[in-house]
This record gives C-alpha cells, structure tokens and sequence, in this order.
C-alpha cells in the first residue's frame, strides 16, 4: 500500500522548502534550480517529484524544457492551517502585553 505524501513532508525539507522559495519568485528548469544547491540534478529531481506529487508545484512544458511553477493555492492550505496558531499567539501576546503592563502600572 503506498503511503500519499502531505504538503508538510514537502516542506519539511530545507532543501524544498528553498526550491519553493526559488520558484516563487519565477518558473525555472531542474537544471536552473541545481545551480542554487551543493547537489546533484538528479537530487534535485527527487525533490521536484516530491513537490509535484504533494501538488506545492506543477509542470509547464516550454518547447523542450520542462519549467516548475508554484501552486500558490495549495501554499494557502498550509497559511490556513497555520492560521489557528497565529490567533492563540497572537491571544497569548496580548495577555502577556496585558501582565507586563499591569506591573509597570503597580510599581509605578
């Protein structure tokens, strides 16, 4: 039985999660994205397989070349998850804010 991978496996990896930061910003070839990294095409290769099979990318044939593009949609999925954290921080800092202020307030 084959396990389907999650975008979070995806991006648990440096090495991906700084393909997507590089493809983000354009299109580029396997071998475009392997002339940022200390490692082989076919490594690199790997993890493009890994991102396209998570959906984080998708393929464009472009003559002979095959580009990489980010699908921003699915990079929302992972905002969206991280969301609910950002409000019980964000919760937590204005109860800290809250503290800090109250004893300003006594020693004062």
């Amino acid at each position: 039985m084959e396990t389907r991978r999650d975008i979070f496996q995806a991006i648990a990896d440096p090495t991906r999660r700084a393909i997507i930061a590089l493809i983000a910003l354009q299109a580029m070839t396997p071998n475009a994205l392997a002339e940022h990294f200390d490692t082989s095409r076919q490594a690199i290769s790997k993890h493009l397989r890994v991102l396209t099979e998570c959906e984080l990318v998708t393929q464009k044939q472009e003559g002979r070349e095959i580009h990489y593009l980010l699908e921003v949609d699915k990079m929302k999925e992972i905002d969206k998850w991280l969301e609910q954290f950002r409000q019980v921080w964000e919760s937590r800092f204005k109860q800290l804010d809250q503290l800090i202020s109250n004893i300003k307030n006594k020693n004062q």
